[in-house]
């Protein structure tokens, strides 16, 4: 029988987070291992009128494909997956996995290699996205796996997930519109501000958000959300910043990363553990050195790391920032094949000015 909590999160992603019509495209795809979320998502998406093509992906051949194909192979991007980036009304993409560490003894410079080559499949994404012509959003199901990582029983862990997208709720929707409502009023405050100074145990770091557009993330385009962001100013980031919890890429994770910026560019870079996938990041191209999103975390209810970006991001308390790619949408213009996020805690002797004014004091908001 079907948990209710996923049937109404099936509901809220289709109904609410990328607002699908009668007659429209939608895209669903992630591994196999979240089938019955992809099913789920399917009548829903049949229920609502339109019309559903899904794809489903799988750990091993995905693997496979990373040890033995060609740098021809590597760098094939499907003209179906090409289409569909051209043409859909909405794409709903599920993370799920049997083993979050699967990709670990895969070379970082081969992944990179796939990475680049995708790389206008993501510019495209993010173009319509930012046109209005696509809407998407991106959220995870609950696997033993999951759950391993964020060191919970399975249980626990679906109790976790459900919990921070408020489908434990009867109204999902309503909990999210007030966050919604939360967040405009300090996405309000900082129009037409400019500078932002960030000092703490972890950070100091200044940089601009001159005639940038923080956004509202309110469950539209991630689900769980709980985040206000912006793309700063791309040379304008001067200072350092350790960054508290492991990043993952691609199974792999990084961890002990501190970044030093100079005119808006990481100038020195290390890691405690796999330094080199941080260094190959870097690397992967000019703007891969610059952020292109600057973040604060808002959603209390996730207040334990687990390993996974989509919630960790969020934790109440935080800042993150992602080097490479920035939101059109914010005004920003670094363009990259990486978007790669990381998070800092705020909540002990922390603070946050915006143009010389108090904004935000170990982990809570002000103004």
């Amino acid at each position: 029988m079907t948990d209710v909590r996923l049937q109404r999160l099936a509901d809220v992603l289709v109904q609410y987070s990328v607002e699908v019509k009668r007659g429209d495209w939608v895209h669903l795809g992630g591994d196999a291992s979240g089938l019955p979320a992809l099913r789920a998502l399917y009548q829903s998406v049949v229920r609502a009128g339109a019309n559903p093509t899904i794809s489903i992906s799988d750990e091993f051949m995905g693997r496979t494909l990373l040890r033995e194909g060609s740098e021809d192979q590597l760098a094939w991007v499907s003209p179906l997956e090409t289409l569909l980036t051209d043409q859909v009304d909405a794409t709903i993409r599920l993370i799920a996995s049997n083993n979050t560490r699967a990709m670990t003894s895969i070379d970082p410079k081969r992944q990179q290699h796939m990475q680049l080559a995708r790389g206008p499949i993501m510019e495209t994404i993010m173009r319509r996205s930012a046109e209005g012509a696509l809407n998407w959003v991106l959220t995870l199901y609950p696997t033993e796996a999951g759950a391993q990582e964020a060191n919970m029983s399975l249980e626990e862990y679906a109790d976790f997930v459900y919990s921070a997208t408020f489908c434990d709720r009867e109204d999902p929707v309503a909990e999210w519109r007030k966050v919604s409502e939360m967040q405009q009023q300090k996405v309000d405050w900082l129009k037409g501000k400019k500078h932002v100074r960030l000092q703490g145990p972890n950070i100091d770091l200044e940089l601009s958000i001159a005639d940038r557009v923080f956004l509202n993330a309110d469950g539209r385009r991630n689900m769980p959300d709980g985040e206000i962001f912006t793309g700063p100013v791309e040379n304008s980031a001067n200072g350092w910043v350790r960054f508290t919890y492991p990043s993952i890429v691609n199974g792999k994770a990084v961890s002990g990363i501190e970044l030093r910026f100079s005119e808006g560019k990481v100038i020195e870079a290390r890691a405690e553990q796999n330094d080199d996938l941080l260094q190959s990041q870097l690397n992967a191209d000019e703007g891969a050195r610059y952020l292109g999103e600057f973040a604060i975390g808002t959603n209390f209810g996730i207040n334990r790391f687990t390993g996974n970006i989509l919630f960790d991001e969020k934790i109440g308390g935080t800042v993150h920032m992602a080097v490479g790619r920035s939101y059109p949408e914010t005004g920003g213009v670094n363009r990259s094949v990486i978007h790669w996020d990381m998070i800092c805690d705020m909540r002990t002797d922390s603070e946050i000015h915006v143009d010389s004014e108090l904004f935000y004091k170990n982990g809570q908001f002000i103004v």
